[in-house]
């Protein structure tokens, strides 16, 4: 017996089709909600390690600010030092100048030379004084460059005022000091700073 089915079995096909369409369509929109959740929190994970990233630097930044800061502190405190130092070999070495510059000047001044007044400024000394002649004068600065620890006179002035009968020139020079110290050491401490060098 042949048995035909007269229900519409095309309509419920296509109301198939049409629920599976809208579920599919339903898991692709579930899915892609997913997606964009799980982007965003990974992009809110990198950003945030990227804030943390750039905290710890500018926290290294102020450190190391900081760090330079001192350094150019000691830099200006090393600096003051080695001017201090400087200072103080100078003197150390200009500690017996003076001593051996009024030897000097007793060793040097004729009987025919009397001086009246000295006064130093930095490596000048300028000295007045009266004498019995002009040619007196110029032994006393024959003498005066002939020493070591004076140099060139330069003769400023010299008149003769008659006031004193035994000595009526009067005059003033100009003297540049010298230290042979100094001038014996260069070469020392140029030697010692070649020894140093390496070929």
């Amino acid at each position: 017996m042949v048995k035909i089915n007269l229900l519409p079995w095309r309509e419920e096909r296509k109301q198939l089709q049409v629920r599976r369409f809208y579920a599919q369509l339903g898991l692709a929109a579930l899915a892609g909600v997913i997606l964009v959740v799980l982007w965003s929190t990974l992009v809110g994970l990198q950003q945030q390690h990227q804030e943390t990233r750039n905290a710890y630097l500018q926290a290294q930044l102020t450190v190391v600010n900081h760090r330079i800061g001192e350094i150019h502190d000691l830099q200006k405190v090393r600096s003051q030092l080695l001017d201090r130092k400087q200072i103080i070999e100078q003197l150390q070495l200009n500690r017996s100048q003076m001593v051996h510059l009024f030897d000097a000047l007793v060793r040097t001044i004729p009987d025919s030379v009397r001086l009246t007044s000295l006064k130093q400024t930095g490596d000048t000394m300028l000295l007045d004084g009266m004498a019995q002649s002009n040619a007196s004068v110029a032994g006393y600065m024959r003498a005066i460059e002939a020493s070591p620890w004076m140099g060139q006179a330069t003769l400023m002035r010299t008149e003769n005022r008659h006031e004193n009968a035994q000595m009526p020139y009067q005059f003033s020079l100009v003297v540049k000091l010298r230290n042979p110290e100094l001038a014996n050491d260069a070469p020392a401490a140029a030697a010692s700073i070649g020894k140093g060098r390496k070929p």
